[in-house]
């Protein structure tokens, strides 16, 4: 008796490794989800559906996007760092989940050690906008404005700890500016309310501001960037206009950490696959965004070297929580 349960044992630890190969060999097998950390509308968002088509079709699955906004994308990093590590729940990343919230307070995830990368998507520079009806042509206008006795004006930002929040709160340093800061649960509802007047000011991503900068909804007054737009090559930056405040959004790919390497290296094929699609890089390039294809090796150090700098930032600005 002992013999055939040794025997048996044997068998089973034998076909093990066989079948965990023949998983990752047949994934993705069923649906992939795609969580988002952000409200539907926004930048993230639409990145998102435009990455999911095109990568359930290389993979030959269906992929879910599947929104869950909340404490700065801390709620769907949490989520999603705590699923299985088989490729099935992934993250839609970017700056704010992986650098500048972590930078801020303690969080329930870890930025490095919970995820494993998959693969960068793209970067798009922050602009700053305003409500159409603001009185004021330019950015010095705003500054003086924003000082006058009486003065209620806010800032619209995807969250404390997003970049939106981030490239207002370093600009008001950098100017003295007074202006509140406004959380929202994403940057659609943040958009949506300063198009109607409720907030004056935000910094949204170009990818997320382009249609309502275009349809005249707000009115662009700068770069908010490292260099200025082919999106909009006249609208100047801030640093132009002597003002030394410049945050580029990134935004990238994660799957729980200790997913095998093997499904990595096909999600982030199909990835790269999608971003080197000529259909794909236009919708993005339109609306403000660069495609950004990577290794996940290359996304872990963009994660740490951000880490770094956020963290600096955060101690030398006292940059708060609202």
């Amino acid at each position: 008796m002992r013999h055939s349960i040794i025997a048996g044992l044997l068998c089973a630890c034998a076909i093990m490794p066989a079948a965990g190969a023949a998983a990752l060999d047949s994934f993705p097998a069923r649906p992939i989800t795609i969580i988002v950390p952000t409200a539907p509308g926004g930048g993230n968002d639409a990145m998102a559906r435009i990455l999911a088509q095109r990568m359930g079709s290389t993979l030959g699955q269906t992929i879910v996007v599947e929104n869950k906004p909340g404490a700065n994308g801390a709620i769907a990093s949490q989520y999603v760092a705590r699923e299985k590590p088989d490729g099935y729940t992934i993250l839609f990343g970017y700056i704010a989940t992986h650098a500048i919230n972590p930078s801020m307070r303690k969080l329930r995830y870890d930025p490095v050690a919970d995820f494993s990368a998959i693969g960068e998507v793209a970067t798009s520079p922050t602009l700053m906008v305003i409500n159409k009806d603001v009185p004021a042509k330019d950015v010095r206008e705003l500054i003086a404005l924003s000082r006058r006795p009486g003065s209620h004006m806010n800032y619209a930002s995807a969250g404390s700890g997003t970049a939106p929040h981030a490239a207002g709160a370093l600009f008001k340093q950098a100017t003295g500016a007074h202006m509140q800061d406004i959380p929202y649960k994403g940057s659609n509802p943040a958009m949506m309310d300063t198009i109607a007047g409720t907030t004056q000011v935000m910094f949204p991503s170009l990818f997320s501001a382009e249609p309502h900068i275009k349809d005249g909804s707000v009115r662009a007054l700068a770069v908010a960037g490292e260099k200025r737009s082919p999106v909009f090559p006249d609208l100047p930056t801030l640093k132009e206009q002597g003002i030394d405040v410049a945050v580029d959004q990134w935004y990238a790919l994660f799957a729980p950490k200790a997913t095998p390497a093997p499904i990595i290296e096909k999600l982030n094929q199909a990835l790269n696959d999608a971003l080197t699609d000529p259909t794909i890089k236009a919708k993005f390039v339109a609306q403000g965004a660069t495609v950004q294809p990577s290794t996940p090796a290359e996304l872990e150090q963009l994660v740490e070297h951000d880490l770094k700098k956020w963290k600096t930032v955060v101690a030398e600005t006292g940059m708060g929580i609202n």
